[in-house]
Formats: C-alpha cells, structure tokens, sequence
C-alpha cells in the first residue's frame, strides 16, 4: 500500500498546473510533434505523416470552432505515465489519445467516461464504425472512445523478388500460401530461386512482432488464448503448431532470425528478402520506396494481409481511439467535445492516408480511401480483425511477455513447449497481481 501510494505523489508531481491545462477545449496526443511544418497548416489535404495529419486536423477544427478554445499538448509516445499523473491530481485532459488495447486498464478503474452520450450528439451511431475498431473500444458492454483506426500486420511484399521466385499469378498480385505447408513450401521454393529468405523477421527486440503472429494464427484456428480474462492459454494443440511452423521456417533458413527492427526494415527497403510481416504504419515509407527509381521496391511493392493458413481468416489487430478522462464538465465543454467528435469522424478518411485503416465503415468502403495505393487489398483488415477480450488488463506488457518467450521459440533458444509454457507461467503469475 505504501509503495501504491509513493507512486502516484510521484506521478502527482509531474502533473500539468491548471495554468498549463488552459480554460477551452485541452487535448492531450502522441504521433510526434512538427510546429515547424504544421504549426499554422489547416489543409489537411495537403498534410502528410502521422504528425502532420493529426495536427492539421486539430488547426483546422480550432479555426472552425473558435468558441472552443482548443489547446494541445504532445507528449512522448506513448504518454501514459503523464496521464496517470494528470488523474491522480484531478487535472485530467478532455481529450487523449490511446491505445485500444490499454483502454481497459483505465475504463476498469473508472477513470474514462463511456462516450456513447457524445457520440448520439453529433449523430454518430455505433454501427457507423467497423467491427474491428468498435470492439477496440467496448469495455464491458460500452463505448470508451471514438475509435480513430485499426492497424494491425501485413505482409510488405518485394513484387520483383515474387516474380522472380514464380509467385505472381496471372492479375499480377502475389501468390500466398494458403496452409501452414504451402507456406514452407513456397518460402523453400523463393529461396531456391532468389537465394534470398523468404521471411524477414525482426525477431530481436521486437516482441509485439512475434506475438502478432501468434495470437494472429492462434485465433484462427479457433483458439481462445484468454479463457478468461485473468487467465492465458498458450501451451495448447492450436499454440505449438503455430511456434513449430515458424520454428521451421527459421531452422530451413526460409525466414531471418538475426534482425532488430532497425535491420528488417532496411533489410527489405534493400531487396534482401521476399515479404516482410509487420504493421500498418510502415505503408507509407515503403511507398516512398516504391515510387523511387532505382530502389530495389521501385514499382515492385504489395502490401497483403496475413495470409489464411488455417480454417478461419481472422488477425489480431489493435488501434488508437480518442478518449475522454472523467471529470466534472461545463455544458460548454460538452458541446466542444461533440463537435470534436462530429468534426474528426468526417475526417476520419484522411487520417488513413497514414496506413492506418478507418474506424469508420463508410470510409473503408468508399472511393477515396479504395483509390489510395494499395488499400483494397488491405480494407478486408476492418472486418476480420478481431482484439483480445475487452477484459484482457495490461494487455501491452502482456504481449511483451508473450512475444520473448514465442521469439525464443522461434529462433530455437528454447523448445517450443518449454517456451509457451514459459510465456504462460510469466503471463498468469503477472495478471494474479494486476488489481
């Protein structure tokens, strides 16, 4: 109790004053900081980037809601320790920006307001959002905040490499495997052929990576992995085939097993493997390299969802939403947060040029975002995206512990039953102490 309670007077001290907080509309984001670019910009049209995005959509709404007296604050990614702050001394922002997968650490202790009113105010109904990006937000039966995007893994895919290895059918997209064989038998065939690996992994460092493909593959052979929400399964039929797979497509030399971030990135941007398997994010910068002459991606990049290779086609997926701490609020700033929500949720398109998906079904169905490169092949994410139980706490420490202990399997630093075990024993002991 006494180590409970030095906390937050820490965390109390490093809280904003009300003087910082200013008297209007106070949102409180990551996605970087780019006064220097953006500072004034209000043509979100013309804006670029996670940060450049963001910003300008909140120039733009200030300009158009004067009477909100909107401020803002960027905090370091991901900026949840200054939020706790923020709460235990009672001088919450209106609006954050989080994580879904954390918004049950924070709506469980009654610390978010549902959201459901303010959304019914600016006529914004649930089912206008996506499956996926509507369960990232729904703790216990209700909405803790508008959700903004669904971003999840893909598979980035070096097309010059694909055709080289004989894995491009006749409408020019990739050929994925459809099986947990199919996939070992056309990594052995690319490197056959390209002498290159089939899979670039970032398996050092990079235990969300590793995860993703477990709970991913877990899910769709219909494995809970959260009996309940205290509890984890991981060791079972459904987890060791999943760890064995990609344990053999390391020991075949199929798949890299050496690399950090840093290097799997530049790896791929370099033409030194066939299909990278990581976020949403990194569309935009593979772009980049797709429209630059004389890069190994030029003109020779997809971008795919994990492929199918068990009988449901289901990926775990997270997002970010916009969140509202409680607090006692004026009916002035009620209506600010209304017309936030209104304003954002109309632009909600825009924020996917990030390559992030729309929460916002209409968005991921019509023509703008389908005409953007590369997005019809990847809107199936927003509806066969699925989040772990909203009862999961600490969902984010919960995936590191899982990730190092499928990393190890992986690259064969322990058995593949010793390691599950492992990440279950670490999981369930750390979630019988999360109060």
């Amino acid at each position: 109790m006494r180590r409970r309670v030095a906390l937050a007077a820490a965390l109390m001290l490093g809280s904003c004053s009300a003087d910082e907080r200013g008297q209007g509309l106070y949102i409180q984001r990551f996605f970087g900081e780019c006064t220097s670019d953006y500072g004034t910009a209000t043509d979100v049209a013309r804006a670029e980037g996670e940060c450049g995005i963001v910003t300008t959509m909140i120039n733009a709404f200030r300009e158009a809601h004067p009477d909100a007296r909107v401020s803002q604050n960027v905090i370091a990614w991901p900026g949840y320790s200054q939020l706790t702050a923020q709460l235990a001394a009672r001088q919450p922002p209106d609006l954050v920006t989080m994580h879904t997968g954390v918004i049950p650490d924070y709506a469980g202790k009654g610390l978010l307001e549902p959201v459901e009113p303010y959304l019914a105010a600016a006529g914004l109904a649930p089912g206008i959002f996506t499956p996926a990006a509507r369960q990232g937000v729904t703790w216990q039966g209700r909405m803790y905040g508008m959700p903004w995007d669904t971003h999840g893994g893909l598979w980035h895919i070096n097309m010059d490499l694909f055709r080289k290895a004989g894995l491009v059918g006749a409408d020019g997209k990739p050929i994925l495997p459809r099986s947990p064989e199919e996939l070992l038998a056309q990594g052995r065939q690319f490197r056959e052929r390209t002498g290159k690996p089939y899979l670039i992994q970032s398996l050092v460092g990079d235990p969300a990576g590793a995860a993703r493909i477990l709970y991913t593959y877990m899910m769709a052979q219909g494995a809970p992995i959260f009996p309940d929400p205290k509890r984890i399964e991981l060791n079972t039929p459904e987890g060791r085939r999943v760890a064995e797979l990609f344990r053999q497509v390391t020991r075949e030399g199929i798949g890299t097993s050496n690399m950090d971030t840093p290097a799997a990135i530049a790896a791929f941007m370099s033409g030194e493997g066939g299909v990278y398997p990581t976020g949403t994010w990194m569309i935009g910068q593979f772009e980049t390299e797709e429209k630059t002459a004389g890069r190994p991606l030029y003109r020779s990049y997809s971008v795919q969802p994990f492929p199918q290779l068990y009988a449901k086609n289901l990926m775990f997926v997270s997002g970010h939403a916009w969140v509202v701490p409680k607090r006692e609020r004026t009916a002035a700033e009620k209506k600010a947060l209304v017309d936030y929500f209104r304003f954002m949720a109309a632009r909600n398109g825009d924020w996917a040029r990030t390559g992030h998906l729309p929460a916002v079904q209409a968005m991921v169905d019509g023509p703008a975002f389908r005409s953007l490169p590369h997005r019809s092949d990847i809107a199936i994410v927003a509806t066969i995206g699925r989040a772990l139980p909203d009862g999961v706490l600490r969902q984010n420490a919960v995936e590191g512990l899982v990730g190092e202990e499928m990393a190890a399997a992986i690259t064969g630093q322990k058995p593949v039953p010793q390691a599950l075990s492992d990440a279950e024993r670490r999981v369930n002991e750390f979630m019988a102490e999360v109060q």
